[in-house]
């Protein structure tokens, strides 16, 4: 038999075998290994991968769109099968694409100079190798790049995060509707207050989240395409009678976007500042749902229905953990470390142009990946919950001295009406009820004693922590 030649084995300085020298990769970070799932839809829109379609596509639409126009002499109108052709650049790009790309970059060690040499190489096949030197005519890097990150965070935004933003507020809605009416107990400052309904308590978390995803849904995503400092300088050299402005303003739109007319090199990155501001405040409120359903489960006002063969804890065969809400907190903090600082930084350039939003835009797509992943956490956290009526009924039965507001508010109003003996009523409840506990039999007791209007008394009388809501299953409708 042949000598097995043993393949060479790979150690770290401390003698352990090399994970990084596996056949297969693995990831370094948990958006692509153990959370991949979750935000793989992601990847079509925010990866480097699709950074690079997306330049394909940004080069490809400005060549079509400067024949069909005409801005150049000679260089005509392309045939509609050209074209197709061309766009099929765009359609077929794949693995093998990126692999080419990358094969390319390394000879040229510049990523958009890549991409136009990748796209020269197809000309001949379609039969155009005569608008080579068309390809990123007129163009610096950054008019490619801005467009394509506009055209992938457009992507992202409207087809992955706000479609799953919008349905976990729906499902926040849905929870409201259902438990408009079950009285809670309110607690302001972590003490009795007020109650509430449940229902009404949702609605309000939902009409936070849903101003927030109206804000982000309006977003303009900006872009440009006007040279190295945003004068036209070579197109204006090269081609004089063109209306460079129209033509710009014309690409942009068509694709979609906004165009902006005053830029330095660079598209100066506000619009994704006001966007990332505003899932940055989608986060931190959905991070204070989190915490606050959280503290409803500790205090028992929702069971979690167990998972089948899951394991709460390691030692302790009772628990199940609201690990949804802990994961998810977690994450939407690292989503808004990263979307800050992108606030932050994406504003600022040196001058008319300095390279820190080429490292800084590559994590766009992990500060919105950690959201996602927030976000489907929560939707599977809510879903694992039943509302624990007995115990919100048995809360409310328990703190009858959240009545003392209603009975005082009742005596001032006896008191403008006329009725006698009503004087200093907030003082009268508080000597009742501050700092101590209050039956049914003991407030009733007192309201019977009050001098009150008939009316007034019975109103009173009926009314118990349960029925003490206001207009706060009402109030439900506002979602509607």
């Amino acid at each position: 038999m042949p000598e097995t030649v043993a393949a060479a084995v790979t150690r770290t300085p401390s003698g352990r075998l090399a994970l990084a020298a596996s056949p297969e990769p693995i990831a370094l970070g948990p958006l692509d290994g153990r959370y991949q799932s979750a935000v793989a839809p992601l990847v079509d829109y925010l990866s480097e991968a699709a950074l690079n379609r997306d330049r394909v596509a940004v080069e490809v639409e400005w060549l079509i769109h400067l024949t069909n126009n005409n801005v150049l002499p000679g260089a005509g109108p392309l045939t509609p099968e050209q074209q197709e052709k061309l766009r099929g650049i765009v359609t077929e790009f794949d693995a093998g694409s990126v692999t080419e790309l990358a094969e390319i970059e390394a000879v040229t060690v510049h990523d958009v100079k890549a991409v136009e040499y990748y796209i020269a190489r197809r000309l001949p096949a379609i039969g155009i190798e005569n608008l080579t030197a068309m390809v990123h005519f007129g163009c610096t890097s950054e008019d490619i790049n801005n467009l394509s990150y506009a055209l992938g965070v457009k992507g992202a935004v409207e087809e992955v995060w706000l479609p799953a933003a919008s349905a976990l507020v729906k499902q926040i809605e849905a929870m409201a509707e259902e438990n408009r009416a079950v009285p809670m107990l309110s607690r302001t400052h972590g003490q009795p207050a007020t109650p509430t309904t449940l229902g009404k308590e949702l609605a309000v978390i939902a009409h936070r989240l849903n101003r927030q995803l109206d804000r982000v849904s309006k977003t303009q995503y900006l872009g440009k395409i006007n040279g190295a400092t945003g004068t036209y300088a070579a197109h204006v050299a090269s081609v004089p009678g063109a209306d460079w402005q129209a033509v710009a303003q014309s690409f942009v739109e068509g694709l979609g976007l906004t165009w902006n007319p005053l830029t330095t090199q660079i598209e100066s990155h506000d619009w994704q500042a006001e966007l990332y501001a505003d899932v940055a405040r989608f986060n931190r409120i959905l991070h204070n749902v989190c915490t606050d359903i959280w503290s409803y489960i500790s205090i028992g006002y929702f069971r979690q229905i167990p998972v089948a063969g899951a394991t709460g804890s390691s030692t302790m065969p009772h628990k199940v953990n609201p690990i949804r809400f802990e994961n998810a907190e977690a994450n939407l903090e690292i989503s808004n470390g990263l979307l800050d600082t992108l606030g932050a930084t994406l504003v600022t350039s040196r001058w008319q142009r300095d390279l820190t939003d080429s490292s800084s835009q590559r994590n766009i797509g992990v500060a919105f990946g950690h959201s996602l992943l927030a976000i489907s956490n929560v939707a599977k956290g809510l879903k694992a919950l039943d509302v624990a009526e007995e115990v919100l009924a048995a809360d409310l039965d328990t703190n009858w001295e959240v009545l003392g507001e209603a009975i005082q508010m009742v005596m001032r109003a006896e008191a403008i009406a006329g009725v006698e003996g009503m004087e200093n009523p907030y003082e009268r409840l508080k000597d009742l009820t501050r700092g101590q506990r209050v039956d049914a039999a003991r407030m009733q007791e007192f309201v019977s004693g009050l001098g009150l209007s008939p009316g007034a008394e019975a109103r009173l009388l009926a009314l118990t922590p349960g029925k003490y809501t206001g207009i706060a299953s009402q109030l439900v409708d506002h979602l509607k």
